[in-house]
């Protein structure tokens, strides 16, 4: 009699392989970067520098802002992602990604005002999402920005 378990088919498919794009790099599921963790500069400017398309453009005005905003800043990549941060109070800031906009997140978002505008399942966070038009309150951010590192945030990795 045939065993049963064998003639199923496999419920743990495997994915296929990630294959780099014409410039090395991985594109995880919505355009963004596979890029290796590191603290500093340098691995959010290979991030930034592995954005597709409109992304790399805003992904460079976002960190400019923020550095500007923030002299001294630290920066990181986990993740996927780039975070920044001010020394002993936490990391803040993120942004990630998506197929159609990029998300900020403001880790302690709930305590800015005015509040970030899309909420998270994370009881502290809050985003803000820029599309391919590129258009956003540049004020209104480096205010969240400010605010958002002067405050004791999130201390993790």
């Amino acid at each position: 009699m045939p065993d049963k378990a064998s003639s199923r088919p496999s419920t743990t498919a495997k994915r296929p392989p990630l294959v780099p794009n014409a410039d090395g790099v991985v594109l995880l599921s919505g355009g963004n970067p596979q890029v290796p963790k590191g603290d500093g500069d340098a691995p959010v400017q290979a991030y930034i520098a592995a954005m597709p398309g409109w992304k790399r453009d805003i992904g460079r005005r976002l960190d400019d802002l923020i550095v500007r905003t923030v002299p001294g800043i630290q920066k990181a990549v986990r993740w996927n992602s780039p975070f920044y941060g001010v020394e002993d109070m936490g990391w803040s800031i993120s942004f990630h990604c998506f197929a159609k906009y990029i998300k900020v997140a403001f880790l302690y978002g709930k305590s800015l005002t005015p509040i970030p505008p899309i909420d998270s399942k994370d009881p502290d966070a809050r985003y803000y999402h820029i599309h391919e038009d590129g258009n956003f309150d540049e004020d209104q951010m480096a205010d969240w920005i400010r605010q958002a590192t002067a405050i004791p945030s999130w201390k993790g990795f």
